[in-house]
């Protein structure tokens, strides 16, 4: 089955394992938007509000998740188009770059669908990108037109024990989409005590101050609504006794990151 307009064509066969989707996301990128949540990741971050979408399906397909095919996903966009005229479709996780084909295609769908273009976003935290193989991902990345790109810690040491991985993952990325100059909102979760110091706000700042595709940056105030499904999964949950981030103080830590942010692209000439 093909689908496509102004002499573009793409399969919509192609088949992805997915958790769920949301029909009217609202913190998912510009406007009201279809968000896909993409079932498996590979990184075990403390303070992960889904843990229900780890795991991956097994080989022979059996396991957490469902199988869709890229059309049927643009069809349950399609009931509802109407509502999302300034949003679009964003894929999350799990992690998305875990499934790069299927993300791919389906955004490649998007854009050819016969209603009109469709406006996608790649929500992700990188845990499967690296620079070596950057080619692999290319696919994807020509089909993304923003990307929210998660920032986890400026600490490399942190970022393993906070996540399982090393933060070369999202840093890697972020290079690239700077040098593709692909919109970038980066996010971060402040957690009381881990990466809520001002040194470790002002380092993220510094980061993203060497890319200058960046167009925003969320400063995510930690909490503990996730903490139900780690009980219902039977896992323990990782940061007990950890209290909320207040908005208030997340805003202040942002701030702090702003302002290294500019310094260092004031260093850059920029």
């Amino acid at each position: 089955m093909k689908v496509g307009t102004e002499g573009r064509t793409c399969d919509v066969d192609v088949v992805g394992r997915i958790h769920s989707t949301e029909s009217f996301g609202t913190v998912d990128g510009p406007g009201t938007r279809f968000v896909v949540f993409c079932q498996g990741c590979p990184m075990r971050c403390q303070y992960c509000h889904n843990p229900d979408t780890w795991e991956f399906a097994r080989a022979d397909g059996t396991g957490p998740g469902t199988s869709v095919s890229v059309g049927e996903l643009l069809e349950r966009y399609e009931r509802n188009r109407p509502f999302y005229r300034t949003g679009g479709i964003t894929v999350t996780g799990g992690e998305p770059m875990a499934q790069p084909d299927f993300v791919a295609a389906l955004f490649r769908a998007a854009h050819a669908a016969p209603a009109g273009r469709i406006h996608t976003c790649l929500d992700t935290s990188a845990a499967t990108f690296s620079a070596q193989r950057a080619d692999r991902f290319s696919e994807l990345l020509d089909a993304t037109d923003m990307v929210l790109l998660d920032i986890k810690t400026a600490d490399p040491a942190l970022h393993e024990t906070l996540c399982g991985l090393p933060a070369s993952h999202a840093l890697e990325l972020g290079d690239e989409l700077a040098r593709r100059k692909v919109p970038t909102l980066v996010r971060h979760v402040v957690v009381p005590g881990i990466t809520d110091s001002e040194e470790e706000c002002a380092a993220v700042g510094r980061i993203i101050g060497n890319w200058d595709n960046v167009v925003g940056l969320d400063f995510l105030p930690y909490h503990t609504l996730g903490r139900a499904k780690y009980e219902k999964l039977g896992i323990a949950y990782p940061l007990e006794g950890v209290e909320a981030m207040s908005p208030a103080r997340a805003k202040e830590l942002r701030a702090v990151a702003l302002r290294a942010r500019a310094q260092r692209r004031a260093e850059r000439g920029r």
